[in-house]
């Protein structure tokens, strides 16, 4: 399979895309960068087809927002049945029964026994900033605390909460106030190169130590953190560092927010990141796979800490709009009737398999982090050093999109190859994926003994 993708890829993108391309140029601000110089012209489960009718395996997934696959039957249903009897009211004028009952769904999807209600909203950012505001309006506290390496979006307050500087918060400034970082256990580049729960047990002893230099707990709304740090580099934390966080949170009422943006509906092997460490947030926010590339997030959380807002305090003109929320209904459906996060879990297994393997054989790995099918490998030139590769990823990726598979990139350095392939790919796809990425790394760094 693989070879039959390859040899209908080229080193350069076709004579269509490089048409759109230079259209892009000079009608897209430069701010907005593109993983590949491609345009698509059709997609179906794992896979994508570009405008000039070359096929790729797609290990990218939309960023991640395409667990249930390009173009769902089932989804592409809801939708044209949706937007046959109408668009757009906006909720807050005249509702309608979809908002409501994806709603009751996440509600009852999410962690935690307790009443739980949910906002609806258009992007993650979106979500992150109201999950901010709800906890601040709940605890009639200002500060919020997140951590170096995370990602929680690209507007203002999102970007405030950000720990990583370039590109994401160079020349955008000044940001939001009240928002501080505190360090997260990147085991693999933690300073003194700790094992795990050490590292875990410094992260949570330089936070308490916030308190007593930086900002007093008394002021502090709200803790928020992603489960598995996205595009931080796919950073698995030490379980311990969560269950700390849970109590830390307890200790001092303050409300702990996940951000399961990218790590939610399955990318990890469970619904969601949370349960794989036995923790239960107080709020959670999740957007990515949500309507399988609508446009729709949500806030969920606690009963009585989302109504703390007054009447009037939450929405927005396109939050939930009604197509994205029946296709969200759908995607639900097709977890259940496909059991998708099943299925994650085998993916995970043949994937972390696969790249350990790799590892083993490629001397640019430097490490292998995975939680479920939500995996990476981050490439380095020098494994005892561990000096980031940031070129080297980048041949890594060129060489994948020229063999036929698109693949991004990642971390706190840009030299980690993450792999978000849909929940439906087959198996017979991801092995040709993970043979194309073995190729790659293969072509741009040297085949090693195993050194780690």
């Amino acid at each position: 399979m693989a070879k039959d993708v390859s040899t209908r890829a080229a080193t350069a993108p076709g004579p269509v895309s490089q048409a759109w391309a230079a259209r892009r140029q000079a009608a897209v601000p430069r701010g907005v960068a593109n993983a590949t110089p491609l345009f698509i012209a059709s997609g179906r489960g794992a896979r994508i087809t570009d405008a000039d009718g070359r096929t790729y395996i797609d290990f990218a997934g939309g960023i991640g927002t395409l667990n249930v696959g390009h173009c769902h039957p089932r989804v592409v249903a809801a939708i044209k049945e949706q937007a046959d009897r109408f668009l757009h009211t906006c909720f807050q004028v005249v509702m309608y029964e979809g908002y409501v009952a994806v709603a009751e769904r996440l509600a009852a999807l999410t962690p935690g026994a307790f009443p739980k209600k949910t906002l609806l909203l258009s992007s993650g950012a979106e979500a992150v900033e109201n999950a901010v505001k709800i906890a601040r309006a709940y605890t009639g506290r200002p500060a919020v605390i997140a951590f170096t390496n995370a990602f929680h979006g690209r507007t203002l307050g999102a970007l405030a909460l950000t720990g990583k500087e370039h590109p994401y918060k160079t020349s955008f400034g000044p940001f939001a106030p009240e928002i501080y970082h505190a360090p997260f256990p990147y085991v693999y580049r933690f300073p003194g190169r700790p094992g795990p729960e050490q590292c875990a047990r410094a992260c949570l002893a330089a936070l308490e130590g916030m308190f007593h230099t930086v900002v007093a707990p008394e002021r502090v709304a709200a803790i928020i953190v992603e489960p598995v740090q996205g595009e931080g580099g796919f950073i698995v934390p030490p379980r311990e560092f969560l269950a700390g966080l849970r109590a830390l949170c307890d200790r001092h009422r303050l409300l702990l927010i996940a951000d399961e943006i990218q790590t939610g509906f399955g990318r990890t092997g469970r619904m969601f990141a949370c349960e794989h460490f036995g923790i239960v947030p107080d709020v959670m926010v999740v957007a990515k796979s949500l309507a399988a590339g609508l446009p729709l997030s949500a806030v969920v959380g606690r009963a009585d800490v989302m109504d703390a807002p007054e009447a009037g305090g939450l929405g927005g003109t396109y939050a939930g709009n009604p197509v994205a929320c029946a296709a969200a209904l759908a995607v639900l459906d097709v977890f259940e009737e496909e059991r998708l996060v099943e299925r994650a879990r085998h993916l995970g297994e043949r994937i972390q398999a696969a790249l350990g393997a790799m590892a083993g054989r490629h001397a640019l790995v430097g490490e292998v982090r995975a939680l479920g099918p939500m995996a990476a490998l981050e490439l380095v030139r020098d494994r005892e050093t561990r000096e980031p590769a940031p070129e080297e990823t980048g041949a890594v990726l060129a060489r994948c999109r020229e063999q036929g598979l698109i693949v991004i990139r990642c971390g706190l350095f840009n030299n980690v190859v993450r792999i978000l392939v849909p929940l439906v790919a087959t198996d017979d796809e991801v092995t040709s994926g993970l043979e194309i990425l073995d190729g790659a790394l293969r072509a741009v760094g040297r085949s090693v003994a195993p050194t780690l």
